[in-house]
């Protein structure tokens, strides 16, 4: 029974370790969340009334074919952006995004998969590891862009699908990442990042009369590739932000279960610690009776 008990007591040790380890991821990542929550909420309005102007130029620049990045073309070869963690223990945050991607490749472009003209660029060591192993074509350039982030990098990144579009050599770039929410809730999206969308005129207004200075094509050859940089680096806060909260919800949740597991071990323990206790004292009683006898 006393090797029984030191298995439970080693048990116990090893979860209230555990938990001590939670407990602090939880909290690390609860001050890495608050800083990730005010940039996205900084950054948000900004990125979208952005996305709203380039959406309106576009939609009212119908045939203009100065406007490289926003052509339509019969897509041929895409490229789907995917922003994972670079770092697990996070719940199903990346594989839900893993989950995604596959998701748009079979619903959007099966056909051109099956041609090998499916290209991933992953931002995020998980998604990286993951593509590469399951013998996907992926852009290894990028993946490690959260060692130290900022604008400039996510601008690398940009501007590698927006020469490629431009190009022709990608006639489609998707972008798959999450959008924070709260720390419980990430919503797992999927986007079109080229050609830039045309925002329809719902209202049946008439169409918005732009005054362009300097010349419009100068103008929006510069505004473009700024505004697109813009909604990848919002995108990548907005991933950054979920990475945080995915964490500290599965941190905390992981210390709940410690506390659950602890209980019932302490509770086995006792029992064990009993059943030792009352066999010795059968014993201790049944050796007396045979002296006595």
């Amino acid at each position: 029974m006393s090797g029984a008990l030191k298995e439970v007591r080693n048990r116990i040790k090893s979860v209230q370790s555990t938990q001590q380890i939670t407990k602090a991821m939880k909290m690390v990542s609860a001050a890495k969340l608050r800083r990730a929550q005010d940039a996205i909420i900084q950054m948000r309005p900004y990125a979208q009334k952005l996305q709203e102007m380039l959406g309106n130029i576009v939609g009212n620049a119908e045939g203009d074919t100065s406007l490289a990045l926003a052509q339509q073309r019969t897509v041929e070869k895409v490229l789907i952006i995917v922003v994972t963690s670079d770092r697990g223990l996070c719940g199903g945050y990346n594989s839900n995004l893993i989950k995604l991607v596959k998701q748009v490749i079979k619903q959007k472009y099966a056909a051109q998969f099956a041609k090998g003209n499916v290209e991933i660029l992953p931002l995020g060591k998980k998604g990286y590891e993951h593509f590469s192993k399951n013998n996907f074509k992926v852009i290894d350039r990028y993946w490690n862009i959260f060692s130290e982030l900022s604008f400039e990098k996510v601008v690398e990144a940009a501007k590698f699908g927006l020469d490629a579009f431009a190009k022709g050599e990608i006639d489609a770039v998707e972008l798959v990442y999450s959008e924070f929410k709260n720390a419980g809730t990430q919503i797992f999206t999927d986007e079109q990042f080229l050609p830039v969308k045309k925002t329809e005129n719902t209202k049946g207004n008439t169409k918005a009369d732009f005054i362009f200075e300097p010349d419009k094509n100068i103008l929006l050859e510069e505004l473009m590739p700024k505004i697109l940089n813009t909604q990848l680096y919002k995108a990548i806060l907005d991933a950054h932000a979920s990475e945080h909260g995915a964490r500290m919800t599965a941190m905390d949740k992981a210390t709940e279960n410690a506390n659950e597991l602890l209980k019932s071990l302490k509770i086995s323990y006792n029992r064990a610690r009993q059943a030792a206790i009352t066999t010795e004292i059968t014993e201790i009683v049944s050796g007396a009776a045979a002296l006595q006898g």
